[in-house]
């Protein structure tokens, strides 16, 4: 599934390409040599290709590889793809009955409050959804996603927030430990500052 979210991502580029290059074909520029001017849009669409697929696996290798390290049920990322607004696009599992891919979150619950938080570097650590002092449209909603305790870092790039790393414990609340937190800020780096994200 996480690849049909890709292919329809880029689709979409293209379809954009497609009527820019419609707008712009009265131009000069474009009038010069079409042949010139489809072999630039080609490259850039094979190049915006190949960052995606690149990416894509980076996030795929690094949440597996987490999952395993922490011994947790799910690892996910929530991408932020517009302000303040996400959705789960990658996931590692130790069970498909966890999986919550295309999830959106909260929008009541996930505010401009929140997000200033995690664009300030915030690490939300909560042991036990159910004894945690949380709002409870939050607690309804980590039930429903059979969350018992999770733990969340930001994903900070130049640009801003660009994802939250997020790692769920479904079956029994969880005393998270320094070597959880320095795990999860290991991935968060590792995407953090790999060229394929930075330029996405």
């Amino acid at each position: 599934m996480y690849v049909n979210l890709v292919i329809i991502t880029d689709n979409l580029f293209l379809k954009g390409v497609n009527k820019k290059v419609q707008k712009n074909s009265s131009s000069s520029e474009f009038n010069r040599d079409p042949g010139e001017h489809v072999e630039h849009g080609l490259l850039k669409v094979l190049n915006r290709l190949r960052v995606t697929i690149e990416r894509d696996a980076l996030v795929k290798e690094t949440i597996h590889h987490l999952r395993e390290s922490l011994k947790v049920d799910r690892v996910v990322l929530y991408y932020f793809y517009d302000e303040w607004h996400g959705q789960v696009t990658c996931e590692a599992l130790s069970s498909n009955v966890y999986s919550i891919l295309g999830s959106t979150g909260p929008d009541e619950c996930f505010n401009g409050e929140y997000a200033e938080l995690y664009l300030a570097g915030r690490t939300r650590a909560i042991t036990d959804i159910e004894t945690e002092t949380i709002a409870p449209c939050h607690r309804d909603f980590l039930r429903s996603l059979q969350v018992r305790a999770n733990l969340v870092v930001p994903v900070l790039v130049p640009k801003g927030l660009w994802g939250l790393l997020v790692a769920h414990n479904c079956q029994a609340p969880r005393n998270w430990q320094e070597s959880d937190f320095e795990a999860m800020q290991q991935s968060v780096n590792i995407l953090a500052t790999a060229p394929c994200i930075l330029n996405s």
